[in-house]
């Protein structure tokens, strides 16, 4: 009997472990459940809110952008146009007075020319007699520094420069002093 007895005394202690994970399975299959969805729940929200910083980040860009494309797309019409302005000025020095009537033509086109520019906001770069800014001037050459003029400054300008909403499209082309 004291086998049966061993047997039965350690029966109940199994049981009652078994019923403790038992419990444990229950409750952890009740709270596991709750858990995880109030973790998902959580990080769904993180990427909504994720989602949409995306998106207003995207839409700033984009507004940005377009400003941008606004600002500045005059761009090549004024590259190109520039030249034609540079021809008129060369004419008009060079005519000697010849044909009134002609000069006073090629006056009237450069005048409009500028004034469409300056609409769109090209605006000429002035260099004479400034001191050399490497950001809007090209230096073509170099030459000693006349008596009574800096170092550094522009003596002669030989071809104009513009910018655009304060972004250069062509440099002025400048002969500098140097000490």
């Amino acid at each position: 009997m004291s086998d049966t007895g061993d047997e039965a005394h350690s029966e109940p202690e199994p049981k009652s472990e078994e019923l403790d994970e038992d419990i444990n399975l229950e409750e952890n299959e009740i709270i596991d459940p709750i858990v995880a969805l109030e973790e998902q729940i959580a990080n769904l929200e993180k990427e909504l809110q994720y989602s949409a910083a995306e998106i207003s980040n995207v839409r700033q860009r984009g507004a940005r952008e377009r400003s941008e494309i606004l600002k500045f797309r005059s761009v090549n019409l004024a590259t190109k146009i520039l030249p034609v302005l540079d021809g008129l000025e060369k004419a008009l020095n060079s005519s000697n007075g010849e044909s009134e009537s002609l000069n006073e033509g090629v006056r009237m086109t450069l005048n409009f020319l500028k004034s469409a520019l300056k609409s769109e906001g090209v605006v000429k770069v002035e260099a004479q007699g400034e001191i050399f800014n490497p950001s809007t001037m090209e230096a073509i050459a170099t030459i000693p520094a006349p008596k009574g003029t800096e170092p550094g400054t522009v003596i002669e300008v030989i071809e104009e420069g513009y910018t655009l909403q304060d972004r250069v499209i062509r440099p002025v082309k400048v002969i500098v002093s140097e000490s």
